[in-house]
Formats: structure tokens, sequence, C-alpha cells
């Protein structure tokens, strides 16, 4: 059984400027998925750097409201939202308001350094 607390993950500062917090990852945990999850935050008024990943990804939007662009196109988010995002999209996330947003990321087939690009 594989059981993991988010306190017990180590935080990082991603490449897109997101905190960041890697929960499951199939290489890391040995476990049989396709995909990572990971919990992201991003402090009240910031915004991640625009990049492009080769993997589909999936945000659920746990706490406070955002604004997501992805190819271009702008929308405002709040908790409860998923946002799917195509493989190779351009896509960064905006948190607005006083509050920090807080969203999991899930990304499939398993999220590797090599398969992300900053193009800020």
């Amino acid at each position: 059984m594989l059981i993991r607390s988010l306190m017990d993950c180590p935080e990082i500062i991603a490449g897109d400027d997101t905190k960041l917090r890697e929960i499951l990852h199939p290489e890391k945990h040995g476990v049989e998925v396709r995909y990572s999850l990971a919990h992201a935050k991003l402090f009240a008024g910031s915004v991640s750097a625009l990049h492009q990943l080769r993997s589909s990804e999936v945000y659920y939007i746990l706490k406070g409201r955002g604004r997501m662009e992805i190819d271009g196109e702008d929308q405002d988010i709040n908790p409860g939202d998923m946002i799917y995002i195509p493989p190779e999209a351009r896509q960064r996330i905006e948190a607005l308001g006083n509050d920090d947003l807080e969203f999991l990321c899930i990304v499939d087939p398993a999220w590797r350094e090599e398969d992300e690009f900053i193009l800020d």
C-alpha cells in the first residue's frame, strides 16, 4: 500500500515558477501508472512562466481564483474547475485576487524534465 502525505513531499520551484510538491511518479514511487501527480501553488498576484509540455496535462483547482491561458486563449478559473491542457500547448496560469492559487497537476505520460520547455 502506498500512501503519501503532501507535507512529506519535498517542495521545489518548478521551471514555470510554481511551487510544486510531487505526490506520485511511476519512476520514483514504484507504481504501475502512466501519469504523475503533483500539488502546485502560485502566490497571489503571480503568473507562471509561459511553457509547453510534450505530455497532456490536467489541472484541478483546489483554492483561489485565477486565469488560465492556453494557446493565447484566456479564461477565469475557480475552485472545483478542471482544465485540460493538450500536448504541446503554450500555457500559463495566473493567481488573481488576494489568495494563493492551489491546484493538482496530472501529467500523462508522466512528467519528465526533457519534455518541458520554458518559453518566457
